[in-house]
């Protein structure tokens, strides 16, 4: 947003090399072999781009761009697989994610001029994202309202810092809403739901009284928030998320168009099973196949397309490792909401951010709960999640 970065995927690099770092200190656990595997299957993908682009392109921004989200995944999956944290140095984690979040909150609100005169479509909205992409801001301000409201859930012990970050919970949320980026949203809500329905079923008659309470209080600010959202943008927010334009009328395509792209890559792989057309090639198919210059906006076509069967294995590797992990006893609540944001986030978004690599790499990691006397609150029953 500020442009302060050296180049866009500063941030995965930076995740890169303290994972790297970390893993230099603390070493890793030999278990996590199948993210390697993960990163050697990317391997053909990249000498099949290697070849095909000319010598006059830039490497960086033509493969690496397109690469760099892979990668982040891989070196931050093995450095957290089966890496053992307690309760509480876990919940500062998250804390760390939230408070740069909140910087970019306030940075957001302070730089969006006046909302009658930017908001006048349904369209996603730069100008209200801080200047950003509004897919990725809404992606981490969703990211955001589902941390702090798995702390409205598990509370904060200090009451000044908990009525301060739900003040934040509330404000990240209606601004998720103003980026009219629909897909941040929607998957805050759905693993927003699993995280409260694993904790709900793994805690005490008690416990589920007190956050059937907090319940109704979520719903009913949750209105709130909508029907603000609603006022402030002139009902154009509705008009969004019922798929229809200004005037009311109804959109022949509710994915935006990524529909289309989709059924491109398929042909690309189609055309180029086994080794796909190369990394960051399916952009220049795109331009030829349907006129449209584009990087991709779903991580699990792009590696079809792009790597081929080697695609699919790495996908594999991905969706059955962290499974597996879970099986073997490997325990935190956080684990299905976390791998269910990577999913989904990926698949409207791609991997042009590092959250969903990183947030994936945290399900990987196993929470000491501590005894009983120690827990937070309604934490009991949570050595089984």
């Amino acid at each position: 947003m500020t442009k302060a970065f050296i180049f866009y995927e500063t941030g995965k690099y930076s995740v890169i090399f303290f994972a790297i770092l970390g893993m230099f200190f603390l070493g890793f656990k030999k278990n996590a072999f199948p993210y390697v595997l993960y990163l050697l299957l990317l391997m053909p993908g990249i000498l099949v781009s290697y070849e095909a682009i000319s010598y006059d392109v830039d490497f960086r921004t033509a493969v690496l761009f397109n690469i760099s989200g892979p990668i982040c995944l891989s070196i931050a999956a093995v450095y957290c697989y089966g890496r053992t944290l307690k309760l509480k140095d876990f919940f500062t984690v998250l804390d760390y994610i939230v408070y740069p979040l909140i910087s970019m909150t306030v940075y957001i609100v302070l730089y969006t001029p006046d909302l009658r005169d930017v908001i006048t479509s349904t369209a996603s909205n730069s100008a209200v994202s801080g200047g950003y992409g509004p897919n990725q801001v809404a992606t981490v301000l969703g990211l955001g309202v589902f941390i702090l409201l798995t702390r409205l859930v598990i509370p904060y012990k200090n009451k000044l810092v908990h009525l301060v970050m739900m003040f934040f919970l509330v404000l990240m949320a209606y601004r998720a809403l103003l980026t009219f980026s629909r897909g941040g949203v929607l998957v805050a809500i759905i693993i927003s739901i699993v995280f409260i329905g694993i904790f709900y079923f793994s805690t005490s008659l008690k416990t589920k009284a007190k956050v059937s309470l907090k319940m109704f209080g979520i719903i009913g600010v949750t209105l709130g928030i909508w029907a603000f959202t609603v006022i402030q943008t002139g009902g154009l927010i509705g008009n969004r998320y019922a798929n229809e334009d200004a005037l009311g009328r109804e959109k022949e395509d509710v994915t935006t168009g990524r529909t289309e792209l989709l059924s491109t890559e398929i042909d690309a792989f189609k055309g180029s099973p086994i080794f796909g057309v190369g990394v960051g090639q399916v952009k220049t198919y795109f331009e030829t196949e349907i006129g449209v210059e584009l990087p991709t906006h779903n991580e699990i076509s792009r590696m079809l397309s792009e790597h081929g069967m080697f695609g699919i294995f790495a996908l594999l590797v991905l969706i059955f490792a962290p499974i597996i992990s879970k099986m073997k006893g490997r325990k935190n609540i956080y684990f299905y909401p976390f791998l269910i944001f990577w999913a989904l986030t990926i698949a409207h978004s791609s991997m042009r951010i590092a959250a969903p690599a990183f947030i994936y790499a945290l399900c990987l990691l196993n929470i000491d709960y501590g005894s009983p006397k120690k827990q937070i609150k309604a934490n009991k029953a949570l050595q089984n999640n």
